[in-house]
């Protein structure tokens, strides 16, 4: 990536819609541009756009807070995928080797069939790793080995073939923004905020968010096993709704009072809203602690399934926004028999911006700066006046990278951009009054 552009990316969260501008140096250090955050409302549900307009003009408003506060015009977005379908799945492609040595380019072959594999139902959204085996024997690099075949055992995430599908209608057809690609969360996350070590001893990392909670098993610097559990920091407040508070101050309770876990019980306090009754800190605990031991035996059966229970060495590593809550790592290692670190975009990772590094509700978007790797900013063109010609507006200059700029000429731009501007009209308006009639049922 050029040090003149920059990169932006779009986490779609449960709870709120972050995003990032920042560009990559050649030593992989991000530095961060700025970022921004805002309530997602009803629009996303456990990761998933549910409400296409909402979350269309809520990705608007996120982004003109970002060129404003930056003075940069972006063009194009990479957007986080996540949801419960999501998870990973086991996929095994062998070759013979007739010239008897591993070349690139039997190890790309392997990679290009894994990506193209497509299950049944599902669809495949990246290769997130693989183990090879060189005449059965495992071979962590390949190229060069000796020998007469190669298998590559490859780990897949899948999910439901649709869930792009609305991300494209409320961004591509509501905004003017172009996606330059899709990033999965659970694996931007665990490349930023794990150490190799962690990875290569073994860790269950656990990704805290307000509609998901999201499992992944690593051993032997390999990702073994994901899974998301469709529970996260939003189910813990509407349980405290129970205790008859709306749901916005019940989450404030939950920031300001909940625990994990009680080290003694705590006294009948009033409550610091209006109009609302004396709730017991005892009561209150003891609401968030149920749901938590729900989500905890869905981690720990999980963790049984991966086949790696009793092996991981560097025990738990938990992050997102819904991990902030008072005591969690306590309370996972007494449950889990595993140590516990509260982790953040690693440090060594970005050369600025302390007060994202430091917010585990960041992870994710800070962790796809690290895939994003193509140009996202709107260059704004202006073009001479010739005789006869009326001036195009400057509201809808299309994004083009430099190359395609560069060879196009400067007069059949403006004439594709006027015929985009008639084309957009009429059908844009009748997709937003139809648009959302087939839109996809909440996961």
């Amino acid at each position: 990536m050029t040090s003149s552009g920059f990169t932006a990316v779009i986490d779609l969260g449960t709870s709120r819609i972050k995003g990032v501008m920042g560009r990559r140096n050649d030593n992989g250090v991000i530095s961060v541009i700025t970022s921004g955050s805002i309530d997602a409302g009803n629009s996303i549900r456990r990761g998933v756009v549910y409400n296409i307009e909402q979350a269309g003009a809520n990705v608007q408003k996120l982004v003109r807070m970002l060129e404003n506060s930056s003075d940069r015009k972006i063009g194009r977005v990479y957007v986080s995928l996540a949801g419960q379908s999501l998870h990973t799945l086991e996929y095994n492609e062998m070759r013979q080797l007739p010239a008897g040595m591993v070349t690139g380019e039997v190890v790309s072959q392997l990679r290009s069939a894994a990506g193209k594999y497509q299950p049944d139902l599902k669809r495949n959204y990246q290769v997130a790793d693989v183990e090879y085996y060189i005449d059965d024997k495992p071979e962590r690099s390949p190229v060069g080995v000796t020998g007469s075949q190669i298998e590559a055992g490859f780990e897949l995430i899948v999910g439901r073939p649709n869930l792009m599908n609305n991300i494209e209608k409320s961004i591509t057809a509501k905004t003017e923004l172009e996606i330059a690609g899709y990033v999965v969360g659970p694996t931007a996350a665990a490349a930023i905020a794990l150490t190799e070590e962690e990875k290569e001893l073994g860790c269950a990392f656990i990704d805290f968010g307000a509609g998901t909670t999201t499992l992944s098993v690593y051993k032997e610097g390999i990702l073994r096993r994901m899974v998301v559990i469709p529970f996260g920091g939003r189910s813990i407040t509407r349980d405290i709704c129970a205790l008859n508070f709306t749901e916005n101050d019940a989450d404030q309770l939950k920031i300001k009072f909940g625990k994990a876990m009680e080290t003694h019980e705590g006294p009948i306090f009033t409550s610091p809203f209006s109009s609302k009754p004396d709730v017991d800190l005892a009561e209150l605990n003891k609401v968030i602690g149920m749901r938590l031991d729900e989500i905890i035996a869905n981690i720990r059966e999980q963790i049984s399934l991966s086949g790696y229970e009793g092996q991981l060495g560097a025990g738990v590593v938990i992050t997102g926004g819904a991990s902030l809550l008072k005591n969690l790592d306590l309370y996972l290692g007494q449950k889990l028999k595993m140590a516990v670190r509260r982790a953040t975009a690693r440090k060594t990772m970005i050369n600025n911006a302390p007060e994202l590094t430091s917010d585990p509700a960041f992870t994710v978007v800070l962790g796809m700066l690290l895939s994003a790797g193509e140009d996202c900013e709107k260059i704004m063109v202006e073009q001479p006046l010739e005789s006869g010609d009326e001036e195009p507006s400057s509201s809808g200059w299309p994004w083009r990278s430099r190359p395609e700029r560069e060879k196009k000429p400067k007069k059949e731009k403006v004439k594709k951009e006027k015929s985009e501007k008639t084309e957009g009209g009429f059908l844009s308006k009748m997709e937003d009054m139809f648009g959302n009639i087939f839109s996809e049922d909440d996961e």
